[in-house]
């Protein structure tokens, strides 16, 4: 008899499940059913509109900074990230000791939700939040709290203060929101914290910060809470996703504490410089956010028309709602086009559709126009 290995392991693995990504080209005409060799032939041809990357690509500074790293792979990375926190402190106005570097911001939230939440306690989040608190809360074998959304996919944050109780010890909220696009003020977030206990630790997750610049004030400076942190990431704007950076700015005290469950060198030497280099090419990732504002008005508008747009967004994606987006999907990705079904977030009749570049936004738009039902 074979051994029932999930029997063997720890009990919050019954209800444990991977994260699922936006599907990578290969593996969508992997299921189309092509060769190698169509693959290989189709993979230009395809526009991926799944995973809210930045289209633009790295930018010329990061580019350099990753062949002159690459020569050096053979060395260990600077476990402490010295370089990478020295520029981000300069960026922040804040001190190195109030940074915790993280390979992607992914890891940062599992940290911070590891490091302070198990059996027993409680974690705070919305119902349409980014589902990695819901998995993280799980494996690190607490129990998760989603609170239903106010209208227009709104965090309700009186009802989330209201799902508060002596078992919570971490609450988190991403501003914009994904996968909904949502929008909080800076002024209604410091109501919420003003009245949450000073050592429940609250996490916000700005991975799509410099999309809102404009729109709300700088969080790191602005809002006030003993056990705050905010998180952050070098995946979307800054057009590093397949490297893996992420930070928090939080309190060094408490951030020490977090620092204790990092594994050693979790953040390669490679993504370091990238890092690095992308902080000193603002001017190149801003221009790119702009040009996606752009892109995005635009394809919220065409939605509009066409009585399919869900809900305004705030970050680089739309939301496009339809009775038959399940359907729409497959015919998508038969015409070369991948988005992202939200059925996991209980939406689904919704699709997340990254804004790409004008060219790609185009052909999504034209291929939409085909498969609508």
């Amino acid at each position: 008899m074979s051994t029932d290995w999930l029997a063997q392991a720890v009990s919050q693995s019954k209800s444990l499940h991977p994260y699922i990504p936006g599907k990578p080209i290969t593996q969508m005409l992997r299921e189309l059913g092509l060769s190698d060799t169509e693959i290989a032939a189709q993979v230009s041809n395809t526009i991926k509109l799944a995973s809210n990357e930045n289209p633009y690509g790295v930018s010329p500074k990061s580019l350099k900074a990753i062949g002159q790293a690459a020569t050096e792979a053979h060395r260990y990375p600077d476990g402490d990230c010295f370089e990478l926190k020295q520029r981000l402190a300069k960026k922040h106005g804040i001190r190195a000791e109030q940074l915790l570097i993280g390979n992607g911001s992914n890891e940062v939230l599992e940290l911070i939700i590891r490091t302070f939440a198990g059996a027993g306690d409680e974690v705070v989040y919305s119902r349409r939040g980014f589902i990695v608190y819901a998995l993280a809360t799980t494996a690190a074998g607490a129990m998760g709290v989603a609170v239903p959304e106010s209208d227009g996919y709104m965090h309700d944050l009186n009802a989330m203060l209201g799902a508060v109780n002596k078992n919570t010890k971490v609450v988190c909220i991403a501003n914009p929101n994904n996968p909904t696009g949502a929008l909080l003020q800076t002024s209604a977030l410091q109501d919420f914290l003003d009245k949450l206990p000073s050592h429940i630790v609250v996490i916000i997750d700005e991975a799509y910060v410099e999309y809102v610049k404009n729109e709300i004030a700088d969080s790191v400076h602005a809002l006030k809470h003993d056990g705050l942190i905010i998180s952050r990431t070098f995946s979307k704007a800054f057009a590093l996703a397949g490297l893996r950076v992420g930070y928090a700015v939080a309190n060094p005290i408490l951030l020490a504490v977090v620092n204790r469950f990092r594994e050693p060198f979790n953040v390669n030497m490679i993504a370091q410089a990238a890092a690095l280099a992308a902080l000193n090419d603002e001017d190149w990732v801003m221009d790119k956010v702009a040009k996606c504002k752009a892109e995005r008005v635009r394809l919220e508008a065409a939605l509009a028309g066409m009585n399919c747009l869900a809900a305004p967004s705030f970050a680089n994606f739309v939301l496009f709602q339809h009775k038959k987006s399940a359907e729409v999907v497959k015919k998508l990705e038969q015409k070369g086009v991948i988005v992202r079904p939200l059925a996991p977030y209980g939406m689904p009749d919704v699709l997340r559709v990254s804004v790409g570049t004008p060219t790609e936004n185009d052909a999504f738009l034209a291929a939409l126009s085909k498969v609508l039902p």
